[in-house]
């Protein structure tokens, strides 16, 4: 990028504490993300990938301070978020939204679309008046693809799909820089799905936004997504850009998750990559690489020895041991690489 990037992710660090007994004594701690750094360009978007309860939610959350982080720093429009004190961060939560992943829950029955959308403009100084809000909120109708009329109706009176439209047009009221797109299309229809899609692209083009989309459906991520970076277990295992991870794939995990999506042509079949065994628990992380208790390349390093991240090609990281002084791509379904000790 020839800019410095809108938003920087340094070792991110979020634990929910867990309390036992009648004292509420700390006896262990959730580790929903553990280590996490990543950049977002201007005007660009990040996926955030991997499977339920891989600590993608609550990155984005912690991003926007939604939840407290435990550590690291989120440097947003020349901040350190983590660090800025309340009346700040109200004045930069203008420029930073989030579309929720349930179009169903996010919304305040009690109030009409006028007013949801409204309110915030309001109270951020971007409508002079009720009349001017309601107007605006009109145009948003619009842009979102809805009709301006029903801005006087309530969430129970819509679908999903008008729904979820509802939700990125109370988004994209403030004029944000940033958004987090939190599985914002998982609970539609696929025929929904791909409306929504094209209109936050068509958004992104008009406005100039920068997304972190976070999904575990890796064809979104194919038709949508400038950078993709891979969790697993809260700790990051690839990041690269779109085109790297589709056509080289490095980490024993994104080469899995990528031979479980359907190839578009039916005369060819990828090579499916079944893992074994459960994810373990965030309470209790396996020592050394949190994926090795389902790799089937882990050695004897990998249980023991937490490993760094590796640079194998401009741009693209790999959290294994197997890339230490290797950038060639080593098949998950393969032998061990010569030199590599089972």
């Amino acid at each position: 990028m020839s800019e410095a990037p809108i938003l920087r992710v340094q070792g991110l660090i979020k634990h929910f504490p867990i309390y036992k007994g009648f004292f509420r004594r700390q006896v262990g701690s959730v580790k929903a993300v553990d280590g996490l750094s990543f950049d977002l360009g201007r005007g660009e978007t990040v996926a955030m990938v991997g499977e339920s309860g891989c600590g993608k939610t609550t990155a984005g959350r912690a991003i926007l301070r939604l939840v407290e982080p435990d550590g690291g720093h989120v440097w947003f429009r020349g901040r350190d978020l983590p660090t800025v004190g309340e009346a700040e961060l109200r004045g930069l939560r203008r420029h930073m939204q989030i579309i929720f992943q349930d179009p169903f829950s996010s919304l305040n029955p009690r109030h009409t679309i006028a007013q949801i959308v409204g309110r915030p403009m309001l109270l951020h100084g971007l409508a002079s008046d009720a009349a001017d809000a309601e107007q605006k909120v009109k145009e948003l109708m619009v842009k979102v693809g809805l009709q301006p009329a029903y801005s006087s109706r309530y969430p129970h009176e819509f679908s999903g799909g008008q729904r979820q439209r509802i939700g990125i047009a109370r988004a994209v009221a403030l004029q944000p820089d940033f958004m987090v797109c939190d599985e914002a299309v998982s609970a539609l229809d696929v025929s929904v799905q791909a409306q929504v899609i094209n209109l936050l692209s068509d958004l992104q083009q008009e406005m100039g936004l920068s997304y972190l989309f976070i999904t575990h459906d890796l064809s979104v991520v194919r038709h949508l997504a400038d950078q993709v970076v891979v969790l697993y277990l809260g700790q990051l295992c690839e990041r690269a850009s779109r085109s790297a991870l589709f056509s080289a794939p490095r980490h024993p995990y994104t080469q899995a998750l990528l031979s479980a999506v359907p190839h578009p042509e039916p005369g060819r079949k990828r090579k499916r990559v079944i893992l074994q065994g459960d994810v373990p628990s965030p309470i209790a992380p396996p020592p050394g690489c949190r994926f090795h208790t389902r790799c089937p390349l882990a050695h004897g390093r990998c249980r023991v020895e937490e490993p760094a991240e590796h640079s194998v090609a401009p741009g693209h990281v790999v959290r294994c041991h197997l890339y230490e002084g290797r950038s060639e791509p080593v098949d998950i379904a393969g032998p061990l690489p010569a030199g590599v000790q089972p």
